[in-house]
């Protein structure tokens, strides 16, 4: 008898679990690394990708920077903090609670796709780095960094961010198009595209903590225009 097929969630999971950075980071840089950082994290995000990814159909990938404290930090899902993990996904979430701007764009886009069942039967979110890094300020307080933010981390990460793409493809995701949350993100994403031809095009997109909090006012318009560029 065939022992069963791994399904979506199974390698996303164990993709999760094994999460770690082994390189050399600059000085002053640590790494955010929620799956290892709480121990509720795990079955938190577990209990997500149980309940949307359970099967194999191939997804289309969207690419953010790196992982934040409040929301994939939190939840160890990306872009979706505490309460729109509870209130719209209908999951129990950590005993603290966050609220991250990012994720409220995320999920009116979600909402107006069709709800999460239609979307996340369709896309796969994670990053560029699927983890996360935080730079400590004059004031002593630990802050999000991106990878971006300096050529050191970039570099530092670059094999990282090559090894987990390549991962992440191996599980049968789309490779047409790939949807870039950040158009800063999509320059760093078009080197490692070219280094590694991964995609046939990688889309550009507006990062949606820029959209919540500069562009407010537009957000409907904004997630129209997300609606056109990633179709049916």
């Amino acid at each position: 008898m065939e022992p069963p097929k791994s399904t979506l969630a199974d390698h996303i999971i164990a993709f999760n679990r094994n999460l770690e950075f082994t390189g050399r980071l600059p000085r002053g840089i640590g790494v955010l690394n929620p799956f290892q950082d709480n121990p509720e994290i795990l079955p938190i995000s577990e209990a997500f990708y149980r309940k949307y990814y359970s099967d194999n159909r191939p997804r289309r990938l969207i690419m953010g920077i790196n992982p934040g404290r409040l929301g994939a930090g939190a939840t160890g899902i990306p872009f979706t903090d505490t309460k729109r993990l509870t209130e719209v996904c209908g999951l129990p979430g950590p005993e603290f609670q966050t609220h991250e701007p990012s994720s409220v764009f995320v999920y009116r886009l979600i909402e107006a796709y069709g709800g999460p069942e239609k979307f996340f039967g369709k896309y796969y979110i994670n990053s560029v780095s699927p983890l996360g890094f935080v730079k400590q300020s004059k004031s002593g307080k630990w802050v999000n960094y991106n990878y971006y933010d300096s050529p050191e981390l970039f570099r530092a990460i670059t094999p990282f961010a090559h090894a987990k793409l390549r991962e992440q493809l191996g599980w049968g995701l789309e490779t047409g198009t790939c949807f870039s949350l950040g158009k800063k993100n999509a320059k760093y994403l078009e080197l490692l595209n070219e280094e590694g031809d991964y995609f046939d095009q990688i889309v550009p997109l507006d990062h949606p903590r820029y959209i919540v909090q500069y562009k407010a006012r537009q957000m409907d318009a904004y997630v129209d225009t997300f609606l056109e560029a990633l179709g049916e």
